[in-house]
């Protein structure tokens, strides 16, 4: 094989897939860790931009495409990405007589079966008929999915995806640490504490919540009926099935304005960007080449039905993250994509039994109330591939990709989109759900007292109750009229019963009834 060029910066030698990159000189997107020989000891350091692993000299690998290959292999992420475009270039020729010499080798079996997977070429190799099997995917490097018995080259295969479409998520501390939190027993052990009746009306509030959000993200204020919809397909959202492309298009159909709605995949470009004053385009994000999206998107619904399997291991939010991010990086239709990818979110979580059953985790609202955070999220993705895509905008604004994108789509690494997850979902437990269950259980005692105190209308006593609280415990003077009914003494004795109600429960500012 070829000998592979140093990368020197500041005394440092790239190794493995990004020493590949440049030795290649592949034009693809780096992935989020990189690793370097450099004088000194091992050391990690975090960015917002990547991970640079620093290896001492006793781990530099052989000056050699194969050298820099096992080290990858052995040390780092898979980029299925990276790899791919690497067999590209090398070819059968050079990656052959390595696999050949030690076909039993742990690292070379890894690159033999990602080579044939990945290219689609056979390899004049034997296949393996003793020994033990490896796994593809380190499990202490990646969330990993179910494993897959392959006798050729004895190996565990436990991707996420497949050929069509595979993501990959790294198993970082941040996602370690999602993991731990035992979200969904920390939402179960919440909701054990409330009466049936109050559960069931925070749910109807939460639902609803979630479909406002959603459509407000994107801009919008769905009428009553288009509400209704989505609201109706969030209750469902345990029976939809999201490997069913005519399911699909049916919720897509059902959340668009009837002039949107498609029979099949988009057969048109089209792109996320903003009009600026002089009425040209800035593109922000460029979706998949129409061609691509059936591929795309047969493979999507292939991984994401592998994942809801319930001997498939993955965790929920990771499935999840994967599922919906991967959903709206692919846009297979015109319109309503982004909010079917939040409604798969809930999709997911709630065939996995994530969400305690009937529930919904209002990730939409922790998305709107921080649309920094959320656009970040999607950003990383769409900034990492925007140098990759060769596009041009002709005077209607109508887009042309000049060159071959799929893989940009089809190999991604979303493990900053599950990290993101983790976090909203939390914040909807903390926050949305605690706060909706603890207003309600604030509302329904302060009713009581009002009631013990004067028995009045449903209605008023609702009213009064709401104007004290949200005015700190205290009836405002130009309130007080419209209780004229009602005496000093007797306002006195309210006020004081709903300050009571409210220092037992805490509740933030009213939500629901």
């Amino acid at each position: 094989m070829s000998t592979a060029k140093n990368h020197h910066n500041k005394g440092e030698s790239l190794v493995g897939l990004h020493a590949l990159i440049a030795q290649l000189d592949l034009k693809i997107p780096r992935p989020f860790v990189r690793s370097v020989i450099a004088a000194g000891t091992r050391k990690t350091r975090v960015t917002d931009s990547g991970i640079l692993e620093q290896y001492s000299k006793a781990y530099q690998p052989a000056q050699c495409l194969a050298g820099h290959l096992r080290f990858a292999l052995r040390y780092e992420p898979v980029d299925l990405g990276v790899y791919h475009a690497v067999f590209a270039q090398l070819g059968k020729r050079e990656i052959e007589p390595w696999i050949q010499s030690e076909p039993n080798g742990l690292f070379a079996r890894r690159a033999w079966y990602l080579y044939e997977f990945l290219t689609g070429t056979t390899l004049d190799v034997a296949d393996l008929t003793s020994g033990p099997y490896v796994d593809l995917l380190d499990p202490k490097i990646h969330v990993v999915g179910p494993a897959n018995r392959i006798r050729r080259q004895r190996v565990f295969e436990n991707l996420l995806g497949n050929k069509q479409y595979c993501p990959l998520i790294r198993r970082s501390e941040k996602i370690e640490a999602g993991i731990a939190k035992n979200l969904t027993e920390r939402a179960r052990a919440l909701v054990a504490t409330v009466d049936p009746a109050v559960l069931k009306r925070a749910v109807r509030y939460l639902f609803t919540k979630e479909t406002k959000s959603s459509f407000a993200i994107e801009g919008e204020e769905p009428s009553k009926d288009r509400t209704e919809r989505f609201v109706a397909a969030l209750v469902r959202a345990d029976k939809f099935d999201p490997t069913s492309k005519q399911s699909l298009v049916e919720l897509q159909n059902a959340i668009v304005d009837a002039r949107y709605a498609q029979k099949d995949w988009r057969d048109i470009q089209v792109y996320i960007g903003e009009t600026l004053p002089d009425f040209s385009e800035q593109v922000h994000f460029v979706c998949p080449k129409p061609g691509d999206v059936t591929s795309l998107m047969n493979g999507w619904m292939t991984m994401t039905g592998q994942m809801l399997q319930a001997e498939s291991g993955v965790h929920p939010v990771c499935a999840a993250a994967a599922a919906a991010f991967g959903f709206v990086f692919v846009h297979p239709f015109v319109d309503g994509n982004g909010r079917i990818h939040r409604f798969l979110v809930h999709n997911v979580l709630s065939k996995t039994g994530f969400t305690p059953q009937g529930m919904v985790f209002p990730v939409s609202a922790a998305m709107l109330r921080d649309m920094v955070a959320y656009d970040r999220s999607l950003e990383a993705f769409s900034e990492a591939i925007a140098p990759f895509v060769e596009y041009s905008l002709d005077a209607e604004q109508k887009m042309t990709v000049a060159n071959e994108t799929a893989d940009l789509y089809r190999f991604f690494d979303a493990t900053l989109e599950a990290e993101y997850l983790f976090d909203c979902i939390e914040e909807t437990i903390g926050r949305d759900l605690n706060q909706e269950l603890n207003f309600l259980k604030f509302f329904d005692a302060a009713m009581k007292a009002v009631m013990g105190i004067v028995d009045m209308p449903n209605q008023r006593a609702s009213l009064l109750v709401r104007l004290i609280h949200q005015n700190k415990g205290k009836l405002s003077k130009a309130k007080r009229e419209s209780f004229s009914e009602l005496s000093d003494e007797e306002i006195g004795r309210i006020e004081s019963a709903i300050k009571a109600a409210a220092q037992q429960f805490q509740p933030a500012e009213p939500t629901s009834s």
